[in-house]
């Protein structure tokens, strides 16, 4: 694997040089160097934990900062821990959440849970990833077990927790199984005797449950390492499927590609910061080119794109990704193996952003909307007249954003 960072036990503090590409905050640098510095004097690595509620089948790239964050530690010869949160994945996670989330259903996280096993596969070094269930531990708990971590933080604990306390102002519902969540993810790290946690900056009372819990128990107390959120390609927004402003690691390479090409320039470091390969050394020189304009941006998005895209689908897919965007943006062509729609009309005309939702080429008629609106959607090579727009039965070249065609005709 050619990833330009440091080999095994390096130095502690050059070490410390490649856990803190992109971190947003370390709880506590201190406490997290004397780790690494016991660590590189016994020859033993440090466990490194991050948990993922299987919540949905796909991962996309926003899901992925944590996971190129373990692969950093694994390249200094840590050992990563991927837990998979199976029994708390039944619970669901409130982070962020006005309201209770639906509970999954066993075979919905079972299911979901063999697909994630195999995604990370795409980033992590299987030899030396080490894949854990919850369940495993909180399946063989007794009920005054489980009960006993409910003595472990008071109610007025747990409304310091942002979320819990809006909603407990706003006079909204909160259940006390939700309550337990932050308690079960602390204890995971007391189960594994987790050295160093990782999370997102919305988890952060949920990293610190698991320093809490550690030393309530009596075991060396976790350093924490939250990541920064990962925009989505609107720049504005975390990446979300339920925003349609997602890259999923799982789709067609044209896709990731395609999509990876229409972010912002400024977007742009960020992802090549949080999710790239290139070494410290060589993000420094491309951040020096951007800015004294020895290197173009679009060179570089070009080197993003074919980077992430052959990193998930190898590199003729990638390459055969390029040439194809590179075809339809240089001549303006519409690709000759664009797919085939037969659509049922089941009126004389149909709402345009209903045939762009029946069709797949959006996710919903309100993000077809707003494409429609942003000037994102083209008929047979026009735009689309506005949100209203209906259109008769027929045949039609539909184009959505600046890659996705469909051919429609009449079933």
């Amino acid at each position: 694997m050619t990833t330009g960072l440091l080999t095994v036990f390096d130095d502690p503090i050059r070490q410390l040089k490649v856990i803190r590409r992109g971190v947003s905050e370390i709880i506590n640098e201190e406490e997290l160097l004397d780790k690494l510095t016991r660590s590189y004097k016994e020859n033993r690595p440090l466990r490194i934990k991050a948990g993922f509620d299987p919540t949905a089948p796909d991962i996309h790239l926003g899901h992925t900062v944590l996971i190129e964050k373990m692969r950093h530690f694994q390249e200094l010869g840590h050992e990563a821990i991927f837990l998979i949160g199976d029994y708390t994945g039944m619970i669901g996670d409130p982070t962020g959440k006005n309201e209770q989330r639906k509970p999954l259903s066993k075979e919905e996280i079972d299911s979901n849970a063999a697909t994630y096993k195999e995604q990370i596969s795409k980033i992590l070094d299987q030899d030396r990833t080490k894949i854990v269930f919850n369940s495993e531990w909180f399946s063989k708990m007794s009920a005054q077990e489980v009960a006993s971590l409910g003595t472990l933080l008071t109610v007025a604990g747990m409304l310091e927790r942002d979320d819990f306390k809006k909603r407990f102002e706003a006079h909204n519902p909160i259940s006390l199984l939700e309550f337990y969540y932050p308690l079960f993810q602390g204890y995971d790290s007391v189960a594994l005797k987790a050295d160093v946690e990782l999370g997102g900056t919305d988890q952060r009372f949920n990293l610190l449950m698991g320093r809490t819990l550690q030393r309530k128990y009596g075991i060396a107390e976790q350093a924490v390492i939250m990541m920064p959120l990962l925009e989505g390609l609107d720049g504005v927004n975390k990446m979300s499927k339920s925003l349609g402003n997602y890259v999923g690691i799982n789709e067609p390479a044209k896709e990731i590609y395609g999509k990876l090409m229409s972010i912002s320039d400024e977007l742009m470091l960020k992802y090549y910061e949080l999710l790239s390969h290139k070494g410290i050394d060589e993000l420094a020189f491309l951040r020096e080119g951007l800015s004294n304009g020895t290197t173009h941006p679009k060179k570089a998005k070009e080197e993003l794109a074919l980077e992430i895209a052959e990193r998930y689908h190898g590199t003729e897919a990638a390459k055969k990704a390029k040439a194809e965007f590179d075809l339809v943006f240089s001549s303006k062509e519409t690709p000759d193996d664009i797919a085939t729609y037969s659509y049922e009309w089941t009126e004389h005309e149909v709402w345009l952003p209903k045939i762009l939702k029946d069709t797949g080429l959006c996710e919903s008629t309100g993000q077809a909307i707003r494409l429609i609106n942003q000037g994102g959607v083209k008929i047979d090579g026009r735009k689309a007249d506005g949100q209203d727009e209906k259109l008769p039965a027929g045949e039609y070249v539909l184009k959505v954003g600046k890659r996705k065609f469909m051919r429609i005709k009449p079933l």
